[in-house]
């Protein structure tokens, strides 16, 4: 994955999410349902300019890897994956509403975890170690250019 240019910065934002419908039902061993929540969530994310890097839907929660413009909040984002394939599913799959008689498809908890190509300690070392340093061309850009050529590389 690579760092991306702004209007006015420079990186990457990526999340790894896993959204759990209501009471943890294992609604996606339906092959059509899983096939159609798979082709909703694309569509949503395509509409909203989200990359997807993988997507998994399993008997009972979707694992997705994504990737979405800094002018995105990750609630935002999670809110329009819910609302969006909740109101689509009902829609194509009218007998999901018996099960989810409330209304609601997705749980309120969600998982949601940044992925980045650096580790925590290495953004602490690198903190620890720029502090008062001149610099001639910016040191967080070189620092994650050279990271960048380690994962390359590896």
């Amino acid at each position: 994955m690579e760092l991306h240019s702004f209007s006015h910065g420079y990186g990457q934002i990526t999340y790894h999410i896993v959204l759990v419908p209501k009471y943890r039902y294992s609604i996606f061993y339906n092959k059509r349902i899983k096939k159609d929540c798979e082709l909703i969530f694309s569509n949503i994310c395509t509409k909203n300019g989200y990359k997807i890097h993988a997507m998994e839907v399993v008997d009972n929660h979707v694992h997705l890897f994504l990737e979405f413009h800094p002018s995105n909040s990750l609630s935002e984002v999670i809110q329009y994956l819910k609302g969006g394939s909740s109101y689509r599913l009902f829609k194509l799959h009218p007998d999901l509403k018996k099960q989810y008689w409330g209304g609601s498809l997705w749980s309120n908890g969600k998982f949601y975890r940044s992925v980045g190509n650096v580790t925590a300690d290495t953004i602490k070392h690198y903190i620890k170690e720029s502090q008062g340093k001149p610099s001639e061309e910016s040191q967080l850009y070189r620092f994650m250019r050279s990271e960048q050529r380690k994962l390359d590389d590896f």
